[in-house]
């Protein structure tokens, strides 16, 4: 399973607020565990690909074991708090933001994609991708502020994790 999956729980809960069956929330619930269990590594941040064994069990091959600082399960943990309130959805959050501060911060404040994470010393890339400052960082504040901030039911995100506000349209009506 790839990191970027982790953006599903959250559309599927999103949907519950406008109108999808209460189940969607349900299975967001169930699919958001498999993500936050990618963090337990010992490094404590998810690599890029996960893979399953024959019992289920999570295991990561050598060549997936880096990480971008990718937003997707961050994301999806900021939709489930704000439409479900339910604590440890930020306590998941402020778990990935140390691990992220722990090592993949920079001995100059900055911080790097990891080129390894499952070893008693994670190894950093040096570079880092644009969508940890626009996106990741920006959903853990947002999970971790004021929840009136950008309220779900009158905003909604793109795909960079830019606010967009809801309009109201009415496509019944015809001009002219």
């Amino acid at each position: 399973m790839d990191h970027l999956v982790c953006f599903l729980p959250g559309s599927l809960a999103l949907g519950t607020l406008h109108g999808a069956p209460s189940w969607h929330l349900e299975l967001a619930e169930q699919v958001i565990r498999t993500c936050v269990e990618m963090y337990r590594t010992k490094s404590g941040l998810a690599p890029e690909i996960i893979k399953f064994d024959s019992s289920s069990k999570l295991f990561i091959s050598r060549n997936d074991e880096f990480s971008l600082l990718r937003p997707e399960t961050v994301e999806s943990l900021f939709i489930l708090w704000r439409i479900t309130k339910k604590p440890m959805y930020r306590e998941w959050s402020w778990d990935i933001y140390s691990s992220i501060e722990r090592s993949a911060k920079t001995p100059v404040n900055g911080y790097s994609s990891m080129e390894r994470i499952n070893t008693d010393r994670p190894r950093r890339k040096g570079d880092l991708e644009s969508f940890f400052l626009a996106e990741t960082l920006k959903y853990l504040y947002l999970i971790n502020g004021p929840d009136d901030v950008l309220p779900l039911k009158r905003y909604v995100f793109n795909t960079e994790a830019h606010p967009f506000p809801i309009r109201s349209v009415d496509f019944g009506k015809t001009s002219g």
